[in-house]
This record gives structure tokens, C-alpha cells and sequence, in this order.
């Protein structure tokens, strides 16, 4: 089975067993070495492993139908999962801060190896096919869920590249205290990240519209779909995830048959429905005297 043919939950289980499988593996390099670096970049995995679990249940629980309760549905569950990571990967930087700095100043050295770079050169290259992995299945899905963990893990990747490019020049220089200073860039990037995930995680349970680009072809949609209608104004939208809520209204001929504006309305939600898999639309209809300047205008029959 292609990855692009997983549903949401194989993947979110695919994420465990892929951010344990690698955390193992980083456990063991740090472990052979006692690099601080590596401590670092196993302390992300740590996270990953958590985000791994958190989504599995937020992807679960986001796909429950709307119930008396939850009338839109549970869709906004990813975003609480995505938000949650954000806080874990702050976490995770503070840590590593903390096991930086007590090595800077009690002058612990570590023992390099090639086989604990190897190790970790493993992991990093596993963390890389299931980042591509999890952000082309975040866009498929609109999951923001694994699109946090899709740019998180690549966020994870680039970190492992500067740690083992890093310790390879303390290899060849014999300077120890570039280890702990490693881990402290690390760090820094793990908090970056970390503040985008929870930024972006925020947008969404604050309602965020759209994309400009689905904004113009809800747009292109109604211009070219609403024959029979007078305009089409108010254009309001808001993504929860998989679902893109649009509503607007939509003004007829006061003479209209309700039979005949409701087909107009079925038309269009059809339409957009075809394009946009996973819109709910909402309609409101008008009389003429409801027209305003700058709405949409149909393409007349």
C-alpha cells in the first residue's frame, strides 16, 4: 500500500513506531558516547515519541462524527495535539540548555566513536523519509496534527546533520567544548520550531480563514455556478482542520420559487464540494432589495 493511500490513524501509528525506532537508536549513540549533542537530539525524539502519541489520539478523536454536544464536529482536536507538541519541544530545549551549560562549566568530556555517529546517522536518515512522509500527508488530510510532526521531524533532521557535522570536527580537532556549544545551538532551534508549531496551532483554534489561494477559487467557483442567482456577497470562511466551513449570501429575484433558489443553492454546494473535498456551505438567500455594491456576480445563462 502507497503512503499517499494510508488513512489518518495507519500514519498516526506509523509515527510511533517509526519515533520510537529511532529514539532507540539515539538512546544508544548518546549512551556508546556520552555527548551532550547527542543527549540533545535524543531529547527531541523524546518529544517526537510523545507527539507521536498525542496525535494518534487527536487524529482518532477529531474523526468522530458531530454529535448533540459537538454540532461542527470534533475536528479542532488536532489543533489542541499540535499545540500541546509546540509546549513539549519548548520543553525539550530547556533540558537541553540545562545538560549544556552543566557540562560547560564541570568540563565533562564525552567519548566519540564512529559507531555512535553511524547510529545516529540511521536515525537521522529514518527521521528524514518520515518527515517527507507526514507533510504530504498534513497537506492530502489538511491534518494540522501531521503537518506539525512532518515539520518538526524535518526541524529534527537538520538538527542531527549540524550535531554529527559538529562532532566530526571535534573528532578532528580534539576541541571537547564544541560539544556542549552544539547542543546549544540545537537547542535554539528546537525552541524556534517549537514557538512556530504552537503559533501556527493557535491560528487555527482562533478561526483563521482559508488559504488566499482556496479563497480564490471559492470565488471563481460561485461566479461561474450560481446561474440564476442576482450576487453573491458576504463571503465568510474558516478551516477546523479537514473541514473548510464557507458561508455566504446569496441574492435572488424576490419573485423566485423557493424550490428554485434551493436548486441554485444544491448546485453550487455541489460544485464546491467537488473541489473542495470536506466543505460544509451555508447558504443564505436574499431578495433583490438585499444587492450590494462589490458582490459577485453570476455568469448569466
Amino acid at each position: 500500500m502507497g503512503l499517499n493511500k494510508l488513512t489518518a490513524g495507519q500514519i498516526a501509528t506509523g509515527s510511533i513506531l517509526v519515533s520510537v525506532l529511532v529514539l532507540l537508536f539515539k538512546l544508544a549513540a548518546w549512551y556508546m558516547s556520552g555527548s551532550i549533542a547527542l543527549f540533545s537530539d535524543a531529547m527531541e525524539s523524546l518529544v517526537n515519541v510523545s507527539a507521536a502519541v498525542l496525535a494518534w489520539f487527536a487524529v482518532r478523536y477529531a474523526q468522530r462524527p458531530a454529535d448533540e454536544d459537538h454540532p461542527f464536529g470534533h475536528h479542532k482536536a488536532e489543533y489542541f495535539s499540535a499545540v500541546a507538541e509546540g509546549f513539549l519541544i519548548i520543553l525539550a530545549a530547556v533540558l537541553i540548555v540545562e545538560q549544556a551549560v552543566e557540562a560547560i562549566v564541570t568540563g565533562t568530556h564525552a567519548d566519540w566513536g564512529v559507531w555512535a555517529l553511524g547510529i545516529n546517522a540511521i536515525a537521522m536518515a529514518a527521521n528524514f523519509l518520515w518527515a517527507r512522509a507526514l507533510i504530504l500527508a498534513g497537506g492530502r488530510l489538511n491534518s494540522p496534527a501531521f503537518s506539525a510532526g512532518g515539520r518538526h521531524l524535518m526541524s529534527d533532521v537538520w538538527t542531527s546533520v549540524g550535531v554529527l557535522v559538529g562532532l566530526l570536527l571535534v573528532l578532528a580537532t580534539g576541541w571537547s567544548i564544541l560539544d556542549p556549544i552544539i547542543a546549544l545551538l540545537v537547542a535554539v532551534n528546537i525552541l524556534r520550531e517549537g514557538l512556530h508549531v504552537v503559533s501556527d496551532s493557535v491560528a487555527g483554534l482562533m478561526d483563521s480563514a482559508a488559504s488566499d489561494d482556496e479563497q480564490a477559487q471559492i470565488r471563481e467557483i460561485i461566479h461561474t455556478n450560481a446561474e440564476g442567482a442576482l450576487q453573491v456577497h458576504g463571503i465568510k470562511t474558516r478551516r477546523a482542520a479537514q473541514v473548510l466551513f464557507v458561508e455566504f449570501h446569496m441574492v435572488v429575484d424576490g419573485r423566485m420559487s423557493v424550490a428554485e433558489s434551493h436548486a441554485i443553492c444544491d448546485h453550487l454546494e455541489a460544485k464546491l464540494t467537488a473541489a473542495l473535498p470536506g466543505v460544509e456551505v451555508t447558504i443564505h438567500v436574499e431578495p433583490e432589495t438585499k444587492l450590494e455594491p462589490g458582490g459577485i456576480a453570476p455568469i448569466a445563462d
